[in-house]
This record gives C-alpha cells, structure tokens and sequence, in this order.
C-alpha cells in the first residue's frame, strides 16, 4: 500500500515551531515511523537533513543508554527518535540539551528533536515530568476513515458549527467504513490476514512491550482482561467487577487495566459533570482503540453481526464513533474534550464535547435509518439545563438525509464523519 497523507501533519509542524522537543505517542503499528521519515524533507534547516534513529536496534540503545548526552550530542539536528521509551535515561539529556539551545537563544531552539513512542508518555510521569514545559504532546492514531478513503480533514470543526454543506455521500458503506478505519498495514487487508496480524499484534505488546515498561507477576492476565474489555465497549466502568471476572483484586485489576490504557489498546471516556440538581454516574466508560479488534477479540463477523445481532452491533457502531471523535480531536483545529454523560436514573447521552469556553455539544448515536423526536429527548433536558452554553446537538444515524428536530437539534447521516 502507498503512503496515505496523515491529518495531523499540520499539527506536528506547527508544534515544532513552537517547542524544542515533540513527543509523537501512539499504539504500535500506527505509522509513527512510517509518517516521521516522511517529515524528514520538511524538517531540513539550513541544507541538513533531519537525523533518525531508531530504537528497535539493540546496540543503540545500549550506546544511548551508557552515554546518553553524548549520544545526542554526536547526531545532527533536528533528530527524530523512534521508541525513546525505550530508554528512559535519555530524556534527562533532553532535557539539557533543550535548554541549553534556549540559553544559548539560538534560533533552533525549537524544533530540535521529534519523538516518537509506543507508551502513552503522560502516563509515565518519571519520564515527562523532566520535560515539563520544553515537549509538547500529541498522539498518532490507527487510520481515521476520512484518512484511509484520501478524503480531507475537517469533518468534525464543521459538525461542531453544524455546517452540513460538506456532507456529500461518498458510497462507501458503514462496514467498509470499520474496516478501514485501523492500523495501516490492515486497513485494506482480507478478513484472513487480519485475524493472523491481530494475533501476532496483540502477543507481541503483551508478552513483549508490556515487560519493557512494566514489571507485572500476572503478565498472562491481559490477554484475558483485554478480552474482557472487549465484551463490555460502551459500558461504565465498574473496576470491582472488571478485576473480579479476570481473577485480580481491585486494586491490582485497575493497575491492569491502567497497562492496557498506557499500551493504547483501550481508552476510557470520563463521565461529564455540572451542578445540574441531579445525581450524575460519576465512572467512566470503557472503549477499545479500534473496533476491529474488538471484533477479533470476540471473534465477531462484523458484517453478520450487522444483520443478526443489532444489539451488539450498536455498541461496535458506538465503540467505532469513539475511536473516530477521539481521532479527530487529534489532529483537529477543535480543542475540545470528549466525554459521555449518564444520570442516576438512566438518562443519557453518548458524546460531550466541551470546549475551554465551556460550551456544549451532544452527540447520540442510533444504528437505525430512522430518527424521532423522541431520540433526542435526552439531549433536549441536557440543554435545558446548561442553557447558553449549549451549541448544539446531532443524532447519527444510518440513513442518508439531514434533519432538523428543532432549534439547534439534526439528525445527521453517520457518514458525514468521513464525507
């Protein structure tokens, strides 16, 4: 398969403008490699090409953790690092170097090194606490729809303004849709090479990455916790009952599930919450990084499920909704967070997005192809409640027309997310 321009390009330039150091997190097999030494051409300063190194080879990594300042100091900038987690003793060098090029006040201070890792560096405060203030932080994720179909980014800003002008049904189905939607080297596969790339996948972060970064007695559990996961995409979080089904006590079942989050093999969406005069469910929800591995996971024909399991298929929809927002927060010119919203008696509503100003923006996705008043009766009591705050709110689902149910209210065809 060719290269597929990535949309958060624009988004790592313009970090390296105004950082010296970009940390590039994502799941293996995301394309971070891949997509840095495609950036090299445009990292050029002053005729020099950007360094590269990579990590997987073991004698460099020796070197670099033996003699970590001087290792950075024998490679030209800008330098792209892939897998620095690997050696943690690097990042203190970072850190000197970064700041003696400010010192210094010349003007490569930013832009110096581009990083890039299979952990989630927030998640590792030993290592990102050294570089408070010098990194900045963004995340590459499996191919979103609109990136593996070469259609433009987007999509979310104008949902958010509810624009719909972009919207152009481009045929390609809601399946085909999930199906692209994933790692690169998968995204086109047959069901056959996926199954056997999903196995060699999922063993080799468990048995393998997870060891690097974590020293775990019951390594063995998280296959059987991530399948666990997989069966309840969509569903609040009860730690007690998670760690108690894979045969953990609480405490350590949530360190666990805390590993699978750190490998990016699943995400939580936290629970949104204001002084509204009710009882809110205060835990998150679970979700796993791609919908295709869930399917996998539970060995699931996703298009039979489709036909004869709506159910399910509605948290798979949900589960693919998730990964898709979440993508394109990512590299989106919308800051914004994502959360869900539930009520102590069951009044919910699938998607928040709120933004710094605060404002609202709901979002419930239906795996019908029709849509009612009542479909957003939910939606109606949360704007009630926030009044001005709130700016909108759509109603995914599978049919093909956009329409309104009221000031500000839209059923929206799912695939305008990649239209």
């Amino acid at each position: 398969m060719s290269f597929l321009p990535r949309h958060i390009e624009a988004k790592v330039i313009k970090a390296l403008e105004g950082f010296p150091i970009v940390f590039l997190n994502g799941a293996r097999q995301t394309g971070k490699s891949t997509f840095t030494r495609m950036l090299r051409p445009l990292l050029t300063k002053n005729e020099r090409e950007a360094g590269y190194i990579s990590f997987d080879k073991p004698v460099l990594m020796a070197a670099a953790a033996a003699a970590p300042e001087m290792f950075l100091q024998s490679y030209q900038r800008p330098l792209i690092i892939d897998e620095v987690q690997m050696v943690p003793e690097l990042f203190r060098a970072l850190k000197m170097e970064a700041d003696k090029a400010r010192f210094e006040n010349k003007p490569e201070a930013n832009g110096q090194f581009l990083l890039t890792g299979s952990a989630n560096i927030l998640a590792l405060p030993k290592l990102s606490e050294a570089l408070v203030g010098r990194m900045a932080v963004l995340t590459l994720h499996p191919f979103s729809v609109a990136e593996a179909s070469s259609h433009a980014s987007g999509q979310l800003e104008k949902l958010l303004k509810l624009d719909f002008d972009f919207i152009k049904d481009r045929n390609i189905s809601l399946i085909d849709a999930i199906r692209m939607a994933t790692f690169p080297e998968i995204a086109f596969a047959s069901a056959e090479q996926r199954s056997i790339w999903f196995d060699s996948y999922i063993s080799t972060i468990l048995q393998r990455d997870v060891r690097q970064i974590a020293d775990l007695e019951k390594a063995h559990i998280l296959p059987h916790l991530l399948r666990l996961l997989a069966t309840r995409i969509g569903g609040i979080v009860n730690e007690s009952d998670v760690a108690r089904e894979a045969g953990l006590n609480s405490v350590t079942g949530k360190t666990y599930r805390n590993i699978l989050k750190l490998m990016f093999l699943s995400f939580d969406i936290r629970p949104w919450a204001r002084n509204m005069g009710k009882r809110l469910v205060r835990a998150p929800k679970n979700y796993l990084s791609d919908t295709q591995m869930v399917c996998h996971l539970l060995d699931l024909d996703l298009e039979v499920v489709s036909h004869t399991k709506p159910e399910l298929f509605g948290h798979l929809l949900e589960n693919f909704v998730a990964t898709e927002l979440i993508k394109q927060l990512s590299f989106s010119e919308t800051r914004a967070e994502l959360y869900h919203f539930r009520t102590s008696d069951n009044k919910e509503i699938d998607f928040i997005l709120e933004k710094p100003d605060g404002s609202i923006f709901a979002i419930e996705v239906k795996r019908s192809e029709l849509v009612t008043a009542d479909d957003f009766r939910h939606i109606r009591l949360l704007r009630e409640a926030v009044a001005h705050d709130f700016t909108g709110g759509i109603v995914f689902y599978l049919g093909k027309d956009i329409v309104p149910f009221g000031k500000d209210l839209w059923a929206v065809p799912l695939f305008s997310l990649w239209a």
